[in-house]
């Protein structure tokens, strides 16, 4: 949700119109995440400016809609000279989903401290207390146009750079973001720019994703960044009014030593690139920066340093890591699809291939997980396994669970992260807690994992992000190596995932003989598996034809029970997500206890029925709704008798049946794609929604 990007260029001569298509590159990467609106501040005026005292104006271009039509915006701008050079610049860009305020020009960031736009900055996020500090500026004279909790950050600093000018403080850019973000209450990335400080950058996140790409001509001379402590943050603070504004103390760091990053030394080029999502970086630079919470890092000079306002733990790293992505922007390119969650349904044979990978030995039947081998001990040992999850993520729990509680033989609890947090769960030393994000930034569940840590749990993180907050605040974990999921809708992440905790259930199993002959069979599905998601993509073709009877429907009905409930769950959420039809998934077996209720000849239904366990209690199921004039569409086994009882069929390879769930989602996944495009919707983003969920 929402996508931030800056760039800075010290010492690197650049174009204006280089700078420009830059940003606005930036943000085309961040789409995916879902936005309304978009905008652009950069330095104006037509001079370079011969003395470091002199400032250029800053130009803010702000859009509702989409990049391109920021784009068109920025081309209309009169009198701009876009072949001008600037040896430094920094600009930054903003995608915005609509939080506070409904999307418009005025609305979308970058938010301006005045009509002279002295201090811009975008932010994602949400600011709790943005009222009482409106309230207060407002006090002070500020006027607001815009309905944002943002701008009250922006209106806040300038308040903090006019306030202690006055008294003669000379503060640097750092100082005043650290002041800015003690007052705040909520979730943030912000990206700050000013007049008042050229060619500099400021950053600082607190539970939203924030990493710094870093690309220069020659080696990086280290791969770590010291942190700078500040003195008097633990000073007693004052009020200023109640409720609202603490005045701080004079910040300034404890040592300088070591302070400053730069390669090569002083007065080396270097460029800096700021984003919410590698995927904004990676065609630039493969080397990142990951911020932690409350790091506020400023670019000054072509000098990156990294502050902090108080210590924590003595515990906490003294450093930031500089990370090398093995990210390829081959991959997060459409190639020859129309739509990027096309190319990510398609891409399911290579992702689930790259989940197994180094992982599942199929000549002795093993499987080893390198990021648990250190705890599996200890989870073994635990009271209890608490699954906690958000959406599709929740869904691959779900599917899972029936497996991992047979290998396991120990209770599974599967929680939705926000009921979790709302009903303040009971959690104990001796349970261990999996937490599932493809973003590993997802907010309910970052919250639920960091109440569960300060219970003692065991912490578990499944992800598909390297460096993401949840991989990093977890004990051990998986990543589920599915590469870049760039549509909205979840595809193959939710297979890798569902994957992921298949071979979890077998590692918990492996020293158990009652379970060795279970386990072998498993292991030797999940060889053919890859070739198996290929025939059912063969499918397609039958798949749109069935999509053309559904597509002017208002509603549609998925059942199925046992290993294929989850199907049906995620299933009706992708019909959701990209159809804007009322979808609902239906365990078979509550179907007399309401559902049946809804079927009658003129509604769609599907039914998941394959040859398993529970194939006489679905065939029960189809029975009553046959006689009530019900005619579904069957997802069943090839071979499978079932078949003939419908004319309209989709028939899929069989395998075991804790894997069968991986097989018939992609029939859902290609039906709701077909739907929407038949309606004509944006299939990589749908309305109202975005790919990672850092807000609560």
């Amino acid at each position: 949700m929402c996508g931030i990007f800056g760039y800075l260029n010290y010492l690197v001569p650049k174009s204006r119109k280089y700078i420009v298509e830059t940003l606005m590159d930036g943000l085309q990467r961040l789409e995916y995440r879902g936005y309304d609106s978009a905008g652009i501040a950069f330095d104006g005026g037509n001079e370079i400016p011969l003395s470091d005292s002199a400032k250029l104006p800053c130009l803010v271009v702000r859009q509702k809609g989409k990049v391109n039509d920021l784009r068109k915006a920025v081309d209309c701008l009169q009198g701009t000279n876009w072949d001008l050079e600037f040896e430094t610049h920094a600009g930054i860009a903003h995608t915005r989903w609509a939080t506070h305020g409904e999307p418009s020009a005025h609305n979308s960031h970058p938010q301006r401290s005045d009509e002279n736009n002295e201090f811009v900055v975008v932010h994602n996020g949400i600011i709790n207390n943005y009222k009482d500090l409106k309230s207060f500026l407002i006090s002070k004279g500020y006027k607001f146009e815009s309905e944002t909790d943002t701008e009250v950050v922006v209106k806040l600093i300038k308040y903090l750079y006019e306030k202690h000018k006055a008294q003669g403080d000379k503060l640097t850019f750092q100082d005043l973001v650290e002041l800015v973000i003690a007052q705040l209450e909520g979730a943030f990335s912000f990206l700050f720019k000013s007049i008042h400080f050229p060619g500099e950058l400021a950053a600082s996140r607190r539970g939203s994703p924030l990493l710094i790409g870093v690309k220069c001509e020659s080696q990086l001379a280290t791969n770590h960044i010291p942190i700078v402590f500040s003195k008097g943050a633990e000073a007693e603070h004052q009020k200023e009014f109640r409720g609202g504004l603490v005045q701080s103390p004079m910040i300034r760091p404890e040592t300088n030593s070591e302070a400053e990053f730069h390669p090569l030394g002083a007065n080396k080029k270097i460029e800096y690139f700021f984003a919410s999502d590698a995927s904004a970086v990676i065609e630039h630079t493969n080397q990142v920066i990951f911020l932690e919470d409350d790091d506020v890092a400023v670019v000054r000079d072509g000098c990156l340093t990294i502050h902090r306002i108080k210590r924590g733990d003595v515990n906490e790293p003294s450093h930031r890591e500089i990370h090398e992505l093995f990210l390829e922007i081959q991959q997060i390119m459409k190639g020859n699809y129309k739509y990027f969650m096309q190319k990510e349904i398609f891409e399911q044979p290579e992702s689930v291939f790259n989940t197994m990978r180094g992982r599942v030995n199929f000549e002795k039947s093993q499987v080893v997980l390198g990021g648990l081998k250190d705890y599996i001990a200890e989870i073994r040992r635990c009271r209890r396994l608490i699954f906690i999850a958000c959406g599709t993520s929740y869904h691959s729990a779900v599917a899972t669970r029936q497996l991992l509680e047979e290998l396991s033989e120990l209770p599974v609890m599967v929680e939705l992260a926000s009921d979790f947090l709302d009903r303040n769960t009971p959690v104990f030393r001796d349970d261990v807690c999996v937490f599932i994000s493809q973003s590993g930034e997802t907010a309910d569940t970052i919250l639920a994992l960091r109440y569960c840590k300060q219970r003692g749990a065991l912490i578990v993180g499944i992800t598909n992000t390297v460096g993401s907050s949840i991989s990093r605040e977890s004990h051990c974990g998986i990543h589920i190596n599915a590469g870049p999921e760039i549509g909205v809708a979840s595809t193959k992440a939710y297979t890798s995932q569902f994957l992921s905790l298949v071979m979890f259930a077998l590692v918990m199993s492996e020293d158990s003989l009652s379970k060795k002959q279970r386990r072998e069979e498993i292991i030797s599905a999940l060889k053919d598996l890859p070739n198996q998601i290929k025939k059912v993509l063969e499918l397609d073709d039958t798949i749109l034809e069935l999509s053309k009877e559904l597509y002017t429907e208002k509603s549609l009905l998925i059942m199925g029970r046992g290993f294929n409930y989850a199907t049906c769950l995620e299933g009706a959420l992708k019909v959701k997500e990209l159809t804007y039809m009322h979808s609902e998934g239906i365990l078979a077996g509550e179907l007399k206890h309401g559902p049946l209720a809804m079927v009658d000849p003129t509604m769609p239904i599907v039914m998941v029925l394959m040859d398993d366990p529970v194939k006489l209690k679905c065939l029960n199921a189809y029975q009553q709704v046959a006689a009530r004039g019900g005619n579904p569409i069957m997802i069943c086994n090839e071979n499978d008798d079932v078949g003939e009882l419908t004319s309209k069929t989709i028939k899929i390879p069989k395998t075991v049946d804790c894997l069968q769930g991986i097989l018939s989602v992609i029939p859902m996944q290609l039906l709701s794609f077909h739907i929407a495009v038949l309606r004509g919707y944006d299939v990589d983003c749908p309305r109202n929604l975005a790919k990672s969920v850092t807000v609560v």
